[in-house]
C-alpha cells in the first residue's frame, strides 16, 4: 500500500507541475522577445514529434502491465505511462497556445535537420520507436519474456527520446520547453540505468 500511495502522490504532483508549466509557457517570451514560435520552428517540431514519440511509450507501458504480474515492471511501466502522458499533454497544449497545427507535412525530425533519416519503416517513425511488428510481438508475450522485451524496447525508445530532447535543448527558444526537454534527458538517462539493472536481474541485456 505504501507503493500505491507514493505512486498516486507522484502522479498528482506531475499533474500539478504540468498545469504550472503549461501556464508558464504562455508567460514565457520564447527567448529574447515575445514572438510566438512559427510552425516550422524547433519548438513546434519538437512538440509535435515528441508527442508522437511519447504516445507509443504510453501504449507499450499499458501493454506490458497486462502481460505480467511482476510488481517492479508494472510500477516502472505505470510511472513511464503517467509521466509521458502528462508531458504529451503539455506539448500538445503548447501547440494550442501558439495556435499551431499538431501535424505537419514535413517529415519527422525535420526541425533537427534529420528529416531525410526518419524512414517510417513498419511504423517506426523516429529513432528509438518500436516497429508495428515489435508492438504486435509484445502483445503476444507474457511473464518474464514480456518483461525483457518491454525493457529492451523502452531502452531503445528512451535513447531515441534523449537524442530528440537534446536537440530541443540546443535548438528550441522557449525557455520552459528547453527546461522540460532537459528534464526528459535527465529522467530517461536515469531510467535507462534502472532498466539495465532490471534486464540483468532477468538474465538479459539491452539490444545492440
Amino acid at each position: 500500500m505504501r507503493h500505491v500511495g507514493w505512486i498516486a502522490g507522484a502522479a498528482a504532483a506531475v499533474l500539478v507541475a504540468a498545469g504550472a508549466i503549461t501556464y508558464a509557457v504562455a508567460e514565457d517570451g520564447g527567448g529574447s522577445d515575445t514572438t510566438t514560435p512559427s510552425a516550422d520552428s524547433a519548438d513546434a517540431g519538437f512538440a509535435r514529434d515528441m508527442a508522437v514519440h511519447h504516445q507509443q511509450a504510453v501504449e507499450m507501458s499499458y501493454i506490458v502491465r497486462d502481460r505480467t504480474k511482476d510488481v517492479e515492471v508494472r510500477r516502472l511501466a505505470y510511472d513511464i505511462a503517467q509521466t509521458q502522458a502528462n508531458q504529451r499533454g503539455m506539448l500538445l497544449g503548447w501547440l494550442d497556445l501558439w495556435d499551431l497545427p499538431k501535424v505537419s507535412s514535413d517529415a519527422p525530425m525535420t526541425w533537427m535537420g534529420m528529416g531525410d533519416m526518419a524512414s517510417g519503416k513498419d511504423g517506426s517513425l523516429m529513432p528509438g520507436m518500436a516497429t508495428n511488428t515489435e508492438m504486435k510481438k509484445l502483445n503476444t508475450l507474457s511473464g518474464k519474456q514480456a518483461e525483457i522485451f518491454y525493457l529492451q524496447l523502452m531502452t531503445d525508445h528512451h535513447k531515441g527520446g534523449i537524442h530528440m530532447a537534446e536537440g530541443c535543448v540546443e535548438k528550441c527558444e522557449v525557455g520552459v520547453e528547453k527546461k522540460l526537454a532537459q528534464g526528459m534527458v535527465d529522467a530517461q538517462q536515469s531510467e535507462i540505468k534502472l532498466m539495465a539493472d532490471m534486464l540483468k536481474e532477468r538474465g538479459a541485456k539491452a539490444r545492440d
